[in-house]
């Protein structure tokens, strides 16, 4: 497992759901989302079986955090952009989305580059302010400024201190705090 690596598949694959829910009517977009995470367990259910399936087993053979089910990451990345699209118009979901894929992943890279004082679980200072900079940067295309600095802000804080997995909870509690703000 390469945590750079994964981290930037991460952010990619985040900015790609981002742009197709942007892009796609909601139904379309919903339909691709459910059938995703649909074929996604039953990929992850055929590796954990012992099976070779191209592309995938060698994705998960080098992207995935050693004794993870296979692609939960990413099952719980569709899954929260699947529940945001489902219950909240894009001008909240976009923003929503691109905050798991840019800050979270932002936050890694400049934690790994740069990060000195840790914080919690891990997690430093210097990488927590660097990706609610950088989603700073990329949310102000989306929302005005204090919502994209609120968004933000809140996005680093979800990420230190999520009791659960953030790929779950960043989206959510963005569409939340968006709604909250009447954008």
């Amino acid at each position: 497992m390469h945590e750079p690596s994964r981290k930037i598949v991460h952010m990619f694959f985040g900015v790609g759901i981002a742009a197709l829910a942007y892009l796609l009517p909601k139904d379309l977009i919903v339909l691709l989302l459910a059938a995703s995470i649909f074929i996604g367990f039953i990929l992850a259910e055929g590796v954990l079986r012992g099976y070779r399936i191209p592309l995938v087993s060698l994705l998960i053979r080098n992207l995935e955090r050693d004794g993870e089910y296979p692609g939960k990451g990413a099952f719980y990345f569709a899954a929260s952009a699947l529940f945001c699209v489902l219950f909240f118009d894009a001008e909240i979901s976009v923003p929503a989305i691109l905050s798991l894929a840019v800050l979270d992943g932002a936050a890694t890279l400049v934690g790994l580059r740069w990060g000195r004082h840790r914080i919690t679980n891990g997690k430093s200072v210097e990488g927590s302010a660097g990706g609610v900079l950088v989603n700073i940067l990329v949310l102000v295309f989306f929302l005005p400024p204090l919502p994209a600095i609120a968004a933000s802000v809140a996005a680093g804080a979800v990420e230190l201190v999520s009791p659960v997995d953030d790929n779950l909870t960043i989206p959510v509690c963005i569409c939340i705090l968006l709604t909250l703000m009447g954008v």
